[in-house]
């Protein structure tokens, strides 16, 4: 076996938590709509779906396709779960419809199964809910990998308790398959999760690749640092702290004073998607009650969830980009050619029709002469 160790070595630490999400909804009453529908996210990015109708795994993104061709095992693995997973969550939407006595109108039962890894600490977590009919009705403990079952849904309890398979399955999903396949998604699409020169700090984040002779120890970074910038449309107006540009989606930004976070006065925007990739969002502070003398007190901080490192970008009226231009500030050159300009104006106007009113006073005349 060929050993090979890729070391891409550069001046920064940081951790970043990356994230593998299975969406599951089986439902019933939907007009036109598949009865089961399954997708998967990377890091909220969609790399996978399923549903009733097409009963296999379609990748949603190129690298998830050369991934599944190059790993047929990984395609597999997903159509055998879709087809159980169409079975078991019909099985479990009958029994809350028939406990309820629901036997018409529209239901729904869905699962959200999310593992997550750290890949400088290489530790892994998850969990995983279930809800009926917009309730969580259970969820499980991914340490004692135990069923927790809300008041609505102890009728269930029995049931899965005695279930082992189920939970056999689900321990195994939580230490075993989703870090796995998380690891090797990231490792294939990090040309389109990483563009932008992503890889810009060292990240101890080995990756054994189990299905080829190659063992491949890499360090790379899956994170990109944010542009910021303060926006304010009228001086009256909400000054707008603007990230763009980062990846991934799971980052904090807020106002603070003196150093502490504050909320009075701040509206927090969602976090969106650009067009490549990457992420932007927005934070409005209310400045019309504070002092212009207590401005530099006030900061706009942005940081990547688990990581310590943050953007700060102080509260200056120098540094705000406004759509409005100060009178003291608005050039006087510009104001007195726009006067001397509509001024040409007007007399052209008022010499056109002079010269008009008199040709046509000359062709009357004219005409009278000749009769």
């Amino acid at each position: 076996m060929e050993l090979m160790f890729l070391l891409v070595l550069f001046h920064t630490t940081h951790s970043v938590k990356h994230s593998l999400t299975y969406f599951i909804t089986s439902s019933s009453g939907l007009q036109n709509f598949p009865r089961f529908v399954a997708v998967s996210k990377v890091d909220g990015v969609y790399v996978a779906y399923c549903d009733s109708s097409n009963h296999t795994a379609e990748p949603r993104q190129d690298w998830t396709k050369t991934l599944m061709e190059e790993e047929p095992e990984h395609l597999e693995w997903h159509i055998q779960t879709c087809l159980a997973a169409i079975q078991d969550s019909k099985t479990d939407i009958d029994h809350f419809k028939q406990h309820f006595n629901h036997t018409g109108g529209v239901h729904v039962f869905q699962e959200l199964s999310s593992c997550e890894w750290d890949n400088e600490t290489d530790e892994t977590s998850g969990y995983q809910r279930f809800g009926y009919d917009r309730e969580d009705v259970v969820s499980v403990d991914s340490k004692t990998l135990t069923w927790k079952f809300t008041e609505k849904a102890a009728f269930f309890k029995q049931t899965w308790d005695e279930d082992k398979s189920r939970l056999s399955f689900t321990s195994n999903f939580f230490t075993n398959i989703c870090p796995q396949w998380l690891k090797q998604y990231i490792v294939y699409g990090r040309k389109y999760l990483l563009r932008k020169g992503r890889i810009t700090c060292l990240m101890s984040c080995p990756y054994i690749h189990y299905y080829f002779l190659t063992l491949t120890l890499c360090f790379f970074s899956l994170s990109d640092r944010p542009s910021v910038s303060l926006l304010q449309k009228t001086p009256s107006s909400a000054v707008s702290c603007h990230a763009t540009g980062f990846y991934p989606d799971r980052a904090l930004m807020f106002w603070s004073k003196d150093g502490e976070e504050i909320h009075e006065g701040v509206e927090h925007g969602e976090i969106l998607p650009n067009h490549d990739g990457t992420f932007q969002m927005t934070v409005d502070l209310n400045v019309s009650s504070v002092p212009e003398k207590d401005w530099r007190r006030y900061h706009c901080e942005f940081q990547f969830e688990g990581v310590k490192d943050r953007i700060i970008t102080e509260l200056d009226e120098a540094v705000i980009r406004t759509n409005s231009i100060p009178p003291s500030e608005f050039p006087a050159g510009v104001l007195v050619g726009v006067v001397v300009g509509l001024l040409l104006l007007l007399l052209c106007m008022a010499a056109l029709l002079l010269w008009k009113k008199n040709k046509n006073g000359f062709r009357a005349a004219s005409t009278s002469e000749s009769s």
